[in-house]
């Protein structure tokens, strides 16, 4: 029995239930153990080569999430450097220009709002801009 990276690490809210844990590998582990033939036991260097690849799997599982928030943090940081700045937004086909007055950080993406001739527009994304100046 080999954990390979398709079962093991998802990517995403739905795959993340289907993630094995320590604790599920070792069940597997012990199971398998247990219901090994005894006159062909199961090679020693093949359990630890499967702890081995497991161990690999949960530290870039867990290296991803690491990833993830320090790419978070870095597109709110740039949001906060646009605080004041004059930006043009792509907004529906047309180009909005404004000046940055607010960032709203929801579920990790940092939201513009951009104070324009017509008024005050929100939820602005960062993927939304054409220009800085």
């Amino acid at each position: 029995m080999a954990i390979t990276a398709s079962s093991a690490v998802g990517t995403g809210p739905a795959s993340q239930s289907a993630t094995i844990g320590i604790q599920d590998f070792l069940k597997i582990l012990t199971a398998q153990l247990n219901n090994q033939d005894p006159l062909k036991p199961v090679d020693n260097q093949e359990f630890v080569a499967q702890i081995a690849q497991f161990a690999t799997l949960e530290q870039s599982r867990q290296l991803n999430e690491k990833i993830e928030g320090l790419l978070s943090v870095q597109s709110s940081m740039q949001a906060i450097g646009l605080l004041g700045k004059l930006i043009d937004v792509n907004q529906n086909g047309a180009t909005l220009s404004g000046r940055v007055t607010a960032v709203d950080v929801a579920s990790g993406t940092p939201l513009l709002t951009i104070n324009t001739n017509f008024g005050f527009q929100s939820n602005i994304n960062l993927s939304q801009i054409s220009n800085i100046r």
